[in-house]
């Protein structure tokens, strides 16, 4: 499944509807999760049909297309199906239970709702929220594949304005010749990572390096009187901060990864618990600023793309086994050489 995302441009009145849909679609899963709440043995099939009852006893929720309304269910689903699984895993720590959505940014369409235009560079949503007709700015094309191949499509809302996106059901392969080089990356604050030849990648720090700025967006919506427009304004204008740092790190996991898989057959990398290690309050901020996880993401998934071998190793002892002979050799983090 291949994703192209594109910004939709569209007349205030459009965003209007939007922002009505997304609230629909927010309203038809959280009375999904109710219903699976107050009944024993709701399956998925269940939700779906509950679907169209609440079509019938609302007249805003049969404003949205009944494809639409399907896929709000499945995100209930989703949640519910995590959680036991979760539960039968025994995860340690919370299970993820199902909760109430409060501020959902987005809305799915599955084949129908939406109509692409010839030029593929306009797309017209033809339900009863009346979104209409959208213009996509970006630089995808989307002749290279069928309107059939088009399986699902989002709307995203997002700091500086709303996004389309495309699932496309096609496969990404790409033939590169073997470099006949393996490597192993250890990911750190002081370096992003040390692979196993010595060379490091600095760490951006992205989130550090506006820091300042975004304390001082946080003053200025601090300051400014509950509800009204000029704090929504503040409100946005730290939203678009956040998430320019959030593209910065973004773009540095993608660009670092491919860099790394294309130059090596096998890449054998950390697989560390983020999750864990981000309640240690001093170290935090740092961890989330590097952004670990994504990297390894997008590690994994170039590994698929360019059929390279990429294995992630536990992190267990890892920091105390010789490399040569194996033996466990006690040391703490401050020590960094074997």
């Amino acid at each position: 499944m291949i994703v192209f995302e594109f910004k939709a441009k569209g007349t205030k009145q459009q965003y209007q509807k939007i922002a009505q849909a997304i609230r629909i679609t927010q309203f038809i899963r959280n009375k999904c999760l109710r219903f699976w709440m107050d009944n024993q043995n709701v399956k998925y099939y269940d939700l779906n049909k509950y679907t169209a009852v609440l079509a019938n006893e609302f007249d805003f929720a049969d404003k949205l297309n009944s494809m639409a309304r399907q896929s709000a269910a499945e995100r209930t689903a989703f949640a519910i199906k995590r959680f036991f699984d979760n539960c039968k895993a025994k995860v340690p720590g919370k299970k993820g239970y199902p909760k109430f959505q409060k501020n959902n940014r987005s809305i799915e369409y599955k084949t129908s709702g939406w109509k692409l235009l010839d030029d593929r560079k306009h797309i017209t949503f033809i339900d009863k929220c009346g979104i209409g007709q959208l213009k996509l700015i970006g630089t995808w094309d989307l002749h290279f594949y069928q309107i059939k191949q088009i399986k699902r499509i989002r709307i995203v809302k997002r700091s500086d304005g709303y996004y389309v996106q495309f699932c496309i059901d096609a496969e990404r392969n790409i033939d590169v010749n073997p470099t006949g080089k393996t490597v192993g990356l250890d990911v750190g604050l002081n370096s992003f990572y040390t692979d196993s030849q010595g060379d490091k990648i600095d760490n951006p720090r992205y989130l550090r390096k506006s820091e300042k700025s975004l304390k001082r967006l946080h003053k200025k919506v601090s300051r400014k009187k509950k509800g009204s427009n000029n704090r929504k304004k503040a409100i946005n204008r730290l939203g678009k901060k956040h998430l320019q740092v959030s593209r910065q790190r973004k773009d540095f996991a993608i660009k670092t990864a491919l860099c790394v898989v294309r130059s090596n057959d096998l890449v054998a990398f950390e697989k560390l618990q983020v999750r864990n290690m981000v309640k240690n309050s001093k170290l935090a901020k740092s961890i989330s600023d590097a952004g670990w996880s994504l990297f390894t993401q997008w590690l994994e998934y170039f590994g698929k793309v360019y059929g390279r071998v990429v294995v992630p190793v536990a992190p267990q002892y890892t920091s105390q086994n010789c490399s040569s002979c194996g033996e466990i050799v006690k040391k703490s983090l401050s020590v960094r050489t074997h």
